[in-house]
């Protein structure tokens, strides 16, 4: 196998081309233009996915050379609302996809996606299988309409395309540099929340991670599949193996509070675009992914 990876300065990628590099020589694509690798099998290569030029050049050129047979999309921004994130998430996936398709190398593409592509509401299940309903809301963040575009392009493709087509839907990699919104909220001393709310969340490490997106890119066929973490725990117990203090207000008083927080310290949690999942219960089924890519998640994290 000859892969592909982007996003592969991320912490997920490097630990992903560190799993593939053992199959065959990887591609590791990144933004940085001093990107580094130490594998003699780990070709590094700059490229700003937000330009089509840049994707073209990517695709007719070092991927061709390299013989890629298996693409796995991985680049995200890692900082909510950040201009141009749409021509990552949505443009670019949608070009890398096209182009994938009519390479005469590629047989198979990988997308990275998220949990948060699912609606999640009091009266929808708090178990969320590959069927649940998208969050296609108007009022939905700016970033979750961008990840369910991008996943709706990938899905779109399946059965019609003449490659293999997988998508990822991950649970929240709580992990630095992931651009994770709870991972941010964690990292103040003092986690403030809603009072009278303590719902499940379910984390995934990097490890498992990684090892999902192995077990895809080795794979064979297309689907769409959940990717759930090893930690499914009340959030008030998350805050506590955190070794953070949880502190219950008022609702409405938190909008506020975490905005001036990012204006005080330059922190990235936005309560207003994740108030959901500090008021309802959502966790991934993970058995399709168990079933058909022999993924089950065993890494749990260790938070203090």
């Amino acid at each position: 196998m000859n892969a592909l990876v982007t996003g592969a300065t991320t912490p997920l990628g490097r630990a992903l081309v560190d799993r593939l590099v053992v199959h065959g020589p990887v591609l590791a694509v990144g933004l940085e233009e001093d990107g580094r690798f130490d594998h003699p099998d780990v070709r590094y290569v700059a490229a700003d996915l937000t330009r089509a030029r840049s994707v073209r050049e990517l695709i007719y050129g070092p991927a061709t050379e390299h013989g890629t047979d298996v693409l796995v999309h991985l680049a995200f921004h890692r900082r909510a609302g950040r201009a141009r994130s749409a021509a990552l998430h949505i443009e670019a996936t949608r070009l890398l996809l096209r182009l994938a398709e009519e390479s005469p190398v590629l047989k198979r593409f990988v997308h990275r996606s998220t949990a948060e592509v699912y609606a999640v509401r009091l009266d929808r299940p708090d178990i969320l299988r590959e069927d649940h309903p998208l969050e296609l809301a108007p009022t939905a963040p700016a970033w979750v309409r961008e990840r369910v575009a991008a996943d709706l392009a990938a899905c779109t493709r399946m059965g019609m395309s003449p490659i293999d087509i997988v998508v990822l839907r991950c649970a929240e990699i709580l992990a630095p540099d992931m651009g994770s919104q709870l991972h941010d909220w964690l990292s103040a001393s003092v986690c403030f929340r809603p009072m009278g709310y303590d719902p499940l969340v379910n984390v995934l490490s990097l490890e498992d991670a990684s090892r999902a997106f192995e077990l895809a890119a080795l794979g064979s066929g297309s689907g769409v599949y959940n990717i759930p973490g090893a930690d499914t725990l009340p959030l008030t117990a998350l805050v506590r193996e955190s070794g953070r203090d949880a502190i219950g207000l008022p609702g409405p008083l938190l909008g506020p509070l975490y905005a001036a927080r990012r204006r005080l310290t330059g922190a990235r949690f936005r309560y207003r675009d994740n108030a959901w999942r500090f008021h309802f219960n959502g966790v991934l089924d993970g058995s399709r992914a168990a079933r058909d890519l022999g993924f089950r998640p065993s890494c749990r994290l260790s938070l203090g």
